[in-house]
């Protein structure tokens, strides 16, 4: 049998406080996070420690502490020596294919190449204080609507004036738009749902976003694109990208796009993927590849603790 391993990175609402604490103690990695957060200007090193969940729901701290997580943890798990080289972000060897949810698909183009490390963090700082100035003009957030008819629960979130903002799969969508449209959802919801009100600061990939959009197009223009040394699935329709500057286009216009990650899970499936890691803060992902990638073994990179057991997957998979 042929063995597929994917990386996957989580969005935002993954993380919890002090999550990084733990990875601290690995030798190299303070020095690698102290150097994320010079590139994304942004103190990582406190919001993944000490700082409170208020302060990392603010979007501006949310997805630079998300995306440099996962580049974070990297060397580590491939083995890399960060101790003597803290800033270098090692090749996938291995790997088959990656993805990222959202904002964690920057992190798996910088994965993957696409991007330096220090351009990825400074393109999510871009992203994340954009959404959150876009997010300040209208109060607007996003809930998760679980289980139901998916017509049905496409039907109630027209009528409602919501977009569907995350397409996730396995009986998940996230609607977005204003609090009053959210509001008017969780009084009259679509049959046998849950409504569960999430921990963002607005209606991400919406048209909400536009302004968020207009920056990073701008910031982009400086930015030098290479080609995917593995396939990258796309966040807009499930299909694989390699071109560096088609990855980066998809990565802007993605801001006001829906996250189709129900067709980044079929891909996976369609590409033969025996094995899923997913980068911390993880667990999101995990939780929906085990409803809608069944058979698929995944592994949820939380602590150093699960090192082992990812590094044995990365063996048994590659």
């Amino acid at each position: 049998m042929e063995h597929v391993l994917a990386i996957v990175c989580p969005g935002q609402g993954s993380q919890k406080p002090g999550f990084l604490s733990p990875w601290l103690e690995l030798p190299g990695l303070r020095d690698r996070l102290e150097w994320l957060s010079q590139a994304a200007d942004v103190d990582l090193l406190t919001h993944g420690t000490v700082s409170d969940e208020a302060t990392i729901k603010d979007t501006a701290v949310a997805q630079p502490l998300i995306v440099g997580a996962a580049l974070l943890v990297l060397p580590a798990l491939f083995g890399a020596d960060t101790q003597t080289h803290p800033t270098l972000t090692p090749a996938l060897d291995g790997v088959g294919v990656a993805a990222g949810h959202s904002v964690g698909e920057i992190a798996a183009a910088a994965a993957a190449g696409v991007l330096s490390t220090p351009d990825a963090m400074g393109f999510v700082r871009v992203r994340g204080a954009g959404m959150a100035q876009a997010s300040a003009v209208t109060p607007t957030g996003m809930s998760a609507v679980m289980g139901g008819d998916p017509q049905q629960v496409a039907d109630t979130l027209a009528r409602h004036g919501l977009t569907p903002a995350n397409m996730n799969g396995a009986g998940q969508v996230v609607a977005a738009g204003t609090m009053e449209q959210l509001a008017a959802l969780t009084d009259d919801p679509p049959a046998k749902t849950r409504v569960i009100p999430l921990s963002v600061a607005g209606a991400f990939h919406t048209h909400h976003m536009e302004p968020a959009i207009t920056e990073l197009t701008t910031f982009a223009v400086g930015l030098e694109p290479h080609d995917s040394s593995i396939p990258l699935i796309s966040n807009r329709d499930g299909e694989v990208v390699t071109g560096g500057q088609e990855v980066l286009d998809r990565l802007v216009a993605q801001v006001g796009r829906p996250v189709r990650w129900d067709l980044c899970m079929d891909r996976l499936v369609e590409l033969g993927v025996t094995a899923m890691i997913e980068l911390p803060p993880s667990g999101t992902l995990v939780g929906l590849a085990k409803r809608g990638m069944k058979g698929v073994q995944t592994l949820a990179l939380r602590t150093p603790d699960d090192l082992e057991a990812a590094r044995d997957l990365i063996e048994q998979h590659a």
